[in-house]
């Protein structure tokens, strides 16, 4: 049995420009049955480029160092702040954990292929190398980068974990826009039931989000842990209890109905919903609890509501004109039988707890529940130094 490895994927500012980030994410998880580890986006310095470039070319064969040597430049012209505008670049690095993690990736990102036939590998849909008659290259666009082994995977790695904090996070002033719009940044959960199995189902639905045109300017592998989780749908539990109040006495009535052959009447009826409707609010709110973090309040010790919980979602910020209008108008309504054809949770939503993913509502909501998972930790560093130590 090989060992458990840990592998990267860089999605170029290319990739990320044209909204490509959710097709190769699919294809990343779908065809390696990897576990996604951990994300970071980048806006990668000058220091940085020069070190991660200096080890790109490493092959002693011909046609691969060719490549390598494309790779290269294309990361020394394309990775650096831009010349004109000085703004620096959007990078994502997605880290993979699991056996022979390094070689998977780079068989599903692939090789650059003068007679390539097929369009299997992301490169074949997403990446570009045109020569001329000449056999010189006139466009080259790698989409996504790879190690080429375990070891450069881990020097790679190291290096780039090494400026997570000064080079990483949520990215500012990355994107130019006209003096007349005024960006909004709103925050978006991909939800756990999106990772029940291996498929390309995150990514599928951050490609419904890539309508908007808007930009990502961050992204966390986040477990949300129920401390975490009570938190951040603190608001919803009143609610619950209030609405479910009428529901209660409907269920409560048909029960006492069946049960003892006769009529209740109404005022009966609504005086059990007034107190069933608290209760199965709160159950409803233990419930999303659950499914978000992996336990529920009330089983959970109390020593254990900060700790990490086993259910995962990726977080993502969103920048851009109306960010929170447009975000939530692709999302959909919460009950996905209610969510009109083309949306996220009529596509990917099973009921109004399974729902597909998250999105605030304000960009005051969004600041408050960027703040209660902490989008800002760097645990993308955590994991590459977990795997292979400190440097």
């Amino acid at each position: 049995m090989s060992a458990e490895q840990l592998a990267y994927a860089i999605i170029t500012p290319y990739s990320l420009h044209k909204s490509r980030t959710g097709g190769i994410l699919a294809r990343l998880i779908s065809r390696t049955s990897l576990d996604l580890a951990g994300a970071r986006m980048f806006a990668p310095s000058t220091e940085l480029v020069e070190k991660y470039s200096s080890v790109l070319v490493s092959s002693g064969n011909e046609q691969d160092r060719r490549v390598q040597t494309l790779i290269k430049d294309y990361v020394t012209k394309y990775f650096v702040p831009d010349p004109k505008t000085r703004r620096s670049r959007r990078v994502m690095v997605l880290l993979f954990r699991g056996e022979d993690a390094v070689e998977k990736i780079r068989n599903a990102v692939g090789n650059f292929s003068v007679n390539r036939v097929g369009g299997e590998t992301i490169r074949d849909t997403f990446g570009d190398l045109v020569f001329d008659e000449h056999d010189n290259v006139r466009y080259f666009e790698p989409a996504v980068l790879a190690a080429p082994n375990v070891e450069e995977a881990r020097v790679k790695l190291r290096l780039w974990a090494g400026y997570s904090d000064s080079d990483g996070g949520i990215l500012k002033d990355i994107i130019p826009y006209p003096t007349n719009i005024k960006p909004q940044r709103t925050l978006v959960l991909i939800k756990p039931d999106n990772f029940r199995f291996s498929t390309g189902r995150p990514g599928n639905v951050i490609d419904f989000f890539s309508r908007t045109g808007l930009f990502i300017v961050g992204i966390k592998l986040h477990c949300m842990s129920v401390a975490e989780a009570m938190e951040f749908y603190g608001p919803v539990r009143e609610v619950l209890r209030e609405k479910l109040t009428g529901v209660a006495a409907i269920k409560a009535k048909t029960a006492l109905e069946n049960e003892f052959k006769f009529d209740v009447p109404q005022s009966v009826a609504g005086k059990l919903g007034e107190l069933m409707g608290p209760l199965m609010g709160d159950n409803q709110f233990e419930n999303i609890i659950k499914f978000m973090s992996g336990s529920t309040p009330t089983t959970c010790e109390p020593q254990s509501r900060e700790k990490p919980g086993t259910e995962k979602c990726i977080a993502l910020v969103y920048e851009g004109e109306n960010a929170v209008r447009k975000i939530r108008e692709v999302l959909g309504p919460t009950d996905p039988s209610k969510a009109p054809p083309g949306s996220i949770r009529r596509e990917f939503g099973q009921t109004i707890m399974v729902n597909a993913a998250h999105a605030s509502d304000s960009e005051d909501n969004a600041r408050r529940e960027m703040g209660i998972i902490g989008i800002n930790r760097n645990n993308f560093r955590e994991v590459v130094e977990s795997f292979y130590g400190k440097a």
